[in-house]
């Protein structure tokens, strides 16, 4: 027997062997550790740049690629997460800089966000351009609001997601 295929074997019944050994105590770590006290962990309180870059940023761009590629009902469902995701920062950080943040994304936002939806309803790639490069400019117009200039947003010129398709799916 040459000493490759010794090993091999060697190998493959202490592989074995722990299998075995670690059979009895499935689940046992389970129950131990549930019942080891751990500290409680500290609540995550990320900050407004924080959400905007993690959840705002992120469907901004992706709308704009989907609005880019005609893919209406991937455009519609970004613009839901997108309002969903001025919702969830608006109950996150209820206040910022002492302004409402709910009451500042809906005037500054709103129309802008109705804007587009309209433009997805009706397909139309010249409209929802326009209507994105308002949207687009509303955010900056937030920014600007609250002392945020040099957070400059663009329409994006490039995918970020290299493993997403915008191009609507083939019937």
């Amino acid at each position: 027997m040459n000493r490759a295929h010794a090993y091999s074997q060697r190998c493959a019944r202490i592989a074995a062997w722990l299998l075995l050994m670690g059979a009895p105590c499935v689940g046992f770590s389970q129950t131990v550790s549930s019942k080891i006290s751990t500290p409680a962990q500290p609540d995550y309180h990320p900050s407004m740049g924080h959400l905007m870059t993690m959840t705002v940023q992120p469907r901004h761009i992706k709308l704009g690629l989907a609005g880019k590629q005609e893919n209406w009902i991937y455009a519609k469902y970004e613009l839901s997460e997108l309002r969903n995701a001025f919702g969830r920062i608006a109950r996150a950080i209820p206040k910022y800089q002492s302004i409402d943040t709910a009451a500042l994304t809906t005037a500054i936002m709103q129309a802008a966000l109705n804007t587009l939806e309209k433009s997805i309803d009706a397909n139309s790639a010249a409209q929802f351009t326009e209507a994105y490069t308002q949207f687009t400019e509303a955010c900056n117009a937030c920014h600007r609001n609250r002392n945020h200039a040099a957070v400059a947003i663009k329409v994006p010129d490039a995918t970020m997601f290299p493993d997403q398709e915008f191009l609507p799916p083939k019937r």
